[in-house]
């Protein structure tokens, strides 16, 4: 197991809680490098020199313990995917390259309301999100699809918010910037797809019970923050303008070492918070499991998913010290990451205007 570095260590996820990895993971790694050298999202080169070493298989197969096989590969798919998008953003964002950008917006807002239409796009971003799409929405039925799409949209709108701000040199106050971190990074679609993983469809009064609320806002929460703490770095590098800390820099006054301590305080906060909001969540099942009628099933998919939750702490804590794209002091551009060319991010985008 790696070290942890002092400013980024949080000693409760190392002492409670215990990291887990779903079996599938070896084949998951093997999976996932075909996928992203048949999408195009990575050449091949990059793929077999980086993918391994970025670890997203490594992250999804920590999230989702119990998820079908075929469930955990789209998934894991669509983490890669994410990873890839995020950089396409902020090689546009660095580039002005506003028009490709707003025909990716267009093409994955398009793909979530008729994914199959655009399976085979000439982006390939655009064909990647639909092909994870498309499985992702064999699993539930109608009304899971739809809200995962729903919920989605707006994060598609986000990064675009983000692109914008970064054309205007706006960097977001802290409040605001929570808020839009919270759509940037997919909190409640991540938390959406507990459910298939826990094959069960959770009614609306389940899911939107004050106490798994705050079960899963602050799992997404620790998640999102303690990216930006990790992150900070290559993100002052590449002059990102979205992170906590660059928020807290810039509009309440405090040094980088005042504002690491505070990323640091609130993602310690989470763990607590999380910690309270389970120990409801579980009580809550236990009264579903005594009210007849299917509440033991709906009971289990309750447990199934709030463990889930519990293992985004783990996964995603370790994933940031295992992972090669945080190591911003190994690059030789410290603005650039090696696993990203230029060459073919230009060339992804003039297809996608074919």
């Amino acid at each position: 197991m790696v070290s942890v570095p002092r400013a980024l260590a949080v000693p409760m996820i190392e002492a409670a809680f215990p990291r887990r990895l779903h079996p599938y993971w070896p084949k998951l790694q093997e999976k996932s490098r075909t996928w992203l050298r048949e999408m195009r999202l990575m050449p091949p080169d990059k793929v077999e020199r980086y993918a391994d070493s970025l670890c997203y298989t490594d992250l999804v197969a920590g999230y989702y313990i119990g998820a079908p096989d075929e469930l955990l590969t789209a998934i894991a798919d669509l983490s890669s995917w994410f990873f890839a998008w995020d950089d396409r953003h902020d090689r546009d964002s660095v580039h002005g390259r506003a028009a490709q950008w707003q025909q990716l917006c267009q093409g994955l807002h398009g793909t979530l309301d008729e994914p199959r239409r655009y399976r085979h796009h000439k982006d390939p971003l655009v064909a990647g999100f639909a092909d994870c799409v498309l499985r992702l929405y064999s699993f539930l039925g109608p009304s899971w699809n739809a809200r995962f799409a729903r919920h989605f949209h707006p994060v598609i709108d986000a990064y675009d918010q983000e692109f914008r701000n970064r054309r205007c040199g706006t960097v977001p106050t802290v409040e605001a910037y929570i808020e839009l971190r919270r759509l940037t990074f997919a909190h409640w679609a991540w938390i959406d797809l507990l459910e298939p993983t826990a094959r069960y469809e959770l009614p609306d009064p389940v899911r939107k019970h004050p106490a798994y609320r705050r079960a899963a806002r602050a799992t997404q929460d620790f998640s999102a923050w303690y990216n930006d703490l990790c992150s900070l770095p290559k993100e002052l590098a590449g002059d990102e303008l979205h992170n906590l800390g660059i928020s807290l820099i810039q509009h309440e006054g405090m040094t980088l070492e005042e504002a690491v301590r505070e990323v640091h305080r609130r993602v310690t906060e989470c763990v607590k918070e999380f910690l309270e909001a389970e120990r409801e969540v579980l009580q809550f099942a236990d009264e579903l499991a005594e009210g007849g009628d299917g509440g033991t099933e709906l009971a289990d998919a309750v447990k199934a998913c709030v463990f889930n939750m519990r293992n985004w702490f783990s996964s995603v804590y370790w994933f940031h010290h295992e992972s090669g794209r945080y190591r911003v002091d190994s690059w030789d551009d410290r603005s650039m990451p090696p696993y990203v060319t230029e060459e073919s991010l230009a060339e992804n985008e003039l297809v996608g205007e074919e």
